[in-house]
């Protein structure tokens, strides 16, 4: 189960704090159920997401390491569903939250996502958070994968 809160993000200040960063490419083989194939630097993941709860914040979640050659493959499926993002991995007040910042078509979106354990977690805001957009079907990555430019 994966419970996600999801943020736009205000300014580039997370930058400086970020401890890792993956540039990742991302297709969509299905989204009702979601199929999607990521290839991370040099892994790849396939993952299906079952729907979301109705707040938006908890849905099933399954992912299985491929190998990147098969990803690459996928990716092919995948024509005019896709995305390209880097993600920026940033410590704050005892999570870390992950900031995509979208490239290509989507340049000039960035969020934030945190993931916890429990729907009802408290955490602390990095102030270079702003408005919350769980649940917000624009924001979700496979709505994205399918516009043809930044939200």
């Amino acid at each position: 189960m994966e419970i996600e809160h999801k943020y736009l993000v205000v300014d580039e200040s997370f930058r400086a704090q970020a401890t890792k960063v993956y540039h990742i490419e991302q297709g969509y083989l299905a989204t009702r159920p979601t199929v999607r194939v990521r290839i991370r630097d040099e892994e790849a993941f396939l993952t299906i997401k079952g729907a979301s709860d109705p707040s938006g914040l908890m849905r099933d979640e399954w992912e299985y390491e491929i190998p990147v050659a098969e990803a690459r493959e996928l990716m092919k499926l995948c024509s005019g569903r896709t995305l390209v993002k880097d993600r920026y991995l940033v410590p704050y007040a005892g999570h870390t939250w992950e900031v995509d910042v979208f490239l290509g078509r989507h340049e000039g979106l960035t969020l934030a996502e945190l993931e916890v354990e429990r729907a009802d977690e408290t955490y602390e805001l990095p102030p270079w958070v702003g408005q919350e957009v769980t649940g917000d079907r624009r924001y979700y990555n496979a709505t994205v994968a399918l516009s043809q430019s930044n939200l």
